[in-house]
């Protein structure tokens, strides 16, 4: 079961995506992590990339986010994501953009989208191929003092030279790593 953990949502139930390759965030997981972005929560601009359900994105908008911006090119997520955002009536504070994530990001920049806080929760396999903090950080979506937090497996070796790593979290077999 999936739910909201804190604020305006708290309790609301939200369904999984049917697919075995979307993982949504424990609540252990989005707890330690909202523990640690608290204060910046409220009144942000939010990016939730590769969204699955979208439950990082709803608890932060449950947490007072002003805006977030859901990115997932998976058709059913897409579909979940709505269901999600319609059982918190949330619909009106989000907007789903259903592409690639590196089309997405080019698509926002375009429009000059900057965010304060960026959560990242790729394909454990996509991280071994290429880095999505590159295209973020050559399109300057982040706002100056922005956060940019990146969920993989603990065992993948995840360098990058594009931000600069304040703290990383293990939990279970995820780590979250929390660059600026």
């Amino acid at each position: 079961m999936i739910r909201v953990i804190s604020g305006i949502y708290k309790g609301k139930r939200l369904k999984r995506v049917p697919h075995p390759s979307v993982r949504p965030a424990p609540d252990k997981l989005k707890e330690a992590l909202f523990n640690i972005i608290q204060e910046d929560v409220r009144g942000s601009i939010f990016l939730d990339g590769f969204a699955g359900t979208g439950s990082v994105g709803i608890e932060a908008l449950s947490r007072g986010a002003e805006k977030v911006v859901f990115i997932d090119e998976y058709y059913l997520a897409v579909k979940v994501i709505k269901i999600n955002l319609a059982k918190c009536e949330a619909e009106e504070k989000t907007r789903i953009i259903r592409k690639e994530f590196n089309r997405a990001v080019i698509q926002l920049a375009n429009e000059e989208m900057k965010f304060d806080l960026i959560f990242l929760d790729p394909p454990y396999k996509l991280l071994d191929e290429r880095n999505p903090l590159k295209v973020l950080k050559k399109r300057e979506l982040l706002k100056p003092g922005g956060k940019v937090m990146l969920r993989r497996h603990f065992k993948t070796r995840f360098i990058t030279k594009y931000f600069e790593l304040k703290r990383q979290i293990s939990i279970g077999d995820d780590t979250i790593s929390f660059y600026e």
